[in-house]
């Protein structure tokens, strides 16, 4: 029997991916209609001995709950939400669950960080996991970064035979390796020990020490305390994978992680694909489509419409006819009247895009001519001050009046703009 544990932070983080999580939490935010966790989900359900999915996080019940039992109708296994007292960092959540991931006895238990995606190759890494004997507590699934951005990561050194982790560090301040660490662990119940062993030296050192402490004597980070004293000591492995990966850090990632979802999707379930074949209900083509859109079927697009490529449609959403609209997400209830232009940006629920309107921004893609080169999560503002570009994107309930034209802009929720903006964030 297998479990898995999903870590998805709470509300004090995710604030780069403002202001995409300021109506939503960050790990429900939808990519090709799916919140980012369910990707998640999916992918351990395709493991059939996995038993239970454990979802730890420091968000309030009441945001997670009604995704939870979504979830528990839509899949035949049990889902769980756990809620952190406080914020217990990357480890300590799991430690104080430790008796909910335990029950049952799991022979192992994966561990996916939330803000990351991926094709997941889990059943490769619990193999591997398996093949490396019982000396094995975590096993790594690992990738290739260039020497710059390997810098962003957690970094280990390897044996490529074996797949020992002869070496770990965080995010290092010098290049050490370019195989990075991708947020996703096969462990072995055999890891509780060790972090009870942190939890008790915090506890005498909170007692003695530590009063005015910020942090709990629980906060217990997972790559500094956990996988780093472990290296080298012929329990910690990692096998590289050539599988597509990314995080989900800024608001631009999504775009990105849309449009690999919806590439994985052609090969894995092109049902849930809305490409040149799509009939309307009196079987007339439903609009133009360049492969791999999603349009949810409450979504209503004029036959005039052209979409795609890589473009999501939320539910509910209206396109007027004559819309052009390529690399972008578009969420639940938004009006995107005639002849409007998008390109990669974000529209908001329920924002409304008049006519002839113009909402572009800049991709933030990967150097396509580094191999191994993973997307920039560039802060807003450069050294200059000035906006980094990027793509554009509307908060909830923006009103973008008609023949405007935004470009490389953020605007906050609620806003109702009355001229065109240029590399600004509207608050």
């Amino acid at each position: 029997m297998l479990k898995a544990v999903i870590l998805i932070g709470g509300p004090q983080k995710g604030t780069r991916f403002r202001p995409l999580s300021l109506d939503v939490p960050k790990p429900l935010f939808p990519i090709v209609g799916r919140p980012i966790i369910q990707h998640h989900i999916e992918a351990c359900l395709s493991m059939k001995d996995v038993k239970e999915i454990l979802i730890i996080g420091y968000y309030p019940t009441a945001q997670m709950s009604h995704f939870i039992s979504d979830m528990q109708n839509l899949y035949d296994i049990n889902i769980r939400y756990l809620q952190e007292f406080t914020a217990l960092g990357t480890a300590g959540g799991m430690y104080h669950f430790r008796d909910q991931i335990r029950a049952g006895n799991p022979s192992a238990f994966f561990v996916l960080n939330g803000d990351v995606c991926a094709d997941f190759p889990l059943q490769e890494l619990y193999d591997f996991h398996k093949s490396r004997g019982a000396d094995a507590i975590i096993s790594i699934m690992s990738t290739e970064a260039t020497k710059q951005q390997s810098l962003h990561y957690g970094c280990l050194v390897l044996d490529k035979v074996t797949g020992v982790v002869n070496h770990y560090v965080e995010k290092p301040s010098s290049f050490i390796s370019s195989f990075i660490n991708c947020g996703v662990y096969v462990c072995t119940t055999d890891v509780f020990p060790l972090m009870a062993t942190i939890f008790h030296s915090k506890q005498q050192d909170y007692a003695g020490l530590n009063n005015g402490a910020s942090k709990d004597q629980g906060h217990i980070q997972w790559e500094q305390e956990i996988l780093t004293p472990l290296a080298g000591t012929g329990k910690l492995f990692a096998l590289p994978v050539t599988n597509w990966w990314s995080q989900i850090k800024t608001a631009g990632s999504a775009i990105y992680a849309n449009r690999h979802y919806l590439e994985l999707y052609r090969n894995t379930r092109p049902d849930r694909l809305a490409n040149s074949d799509l009939k309307s209900v009196n079987g007339s083509i439903c609009c133009t489509i360049y492969p791999d859109v999603y349009i949810h079927p409450s979504a209503s697009v004029h036959p005039d419409a052209t979409l795609g490529p890589n473009v999501s449609i939320g539910a509910g959403v209206t396109i007027g006819a004559g819309v052009r609209i390529r690399e972008s997400i578009i969420l639940d209830n938004a009006v995107v009247n005639d002849h409007t232009l998008i390109l990669h940006s974000i529209v908001g629920r329920g924002s409304v895009v008049g006519a002839w309107a113009r909402v572009e921004g800049t991709p933030s893609d990967p150097d396509p001519n580094k191999p191994f080169a993973k997307m920039d999560n560039l802060p807003l503002f450069n050294n200059d001050g000035r906006l980094n570009p990027s793509i554009t994107i509307l908060g909830c309930c923006v009103t973008v009046p008609a023949e405007m034209i935004l470009l490389n802009s953020i605007v906050l929720p609620h806003k109702e703009l009355n001229r065109s903006f240029k590399n600004e964030i509207i608050l």
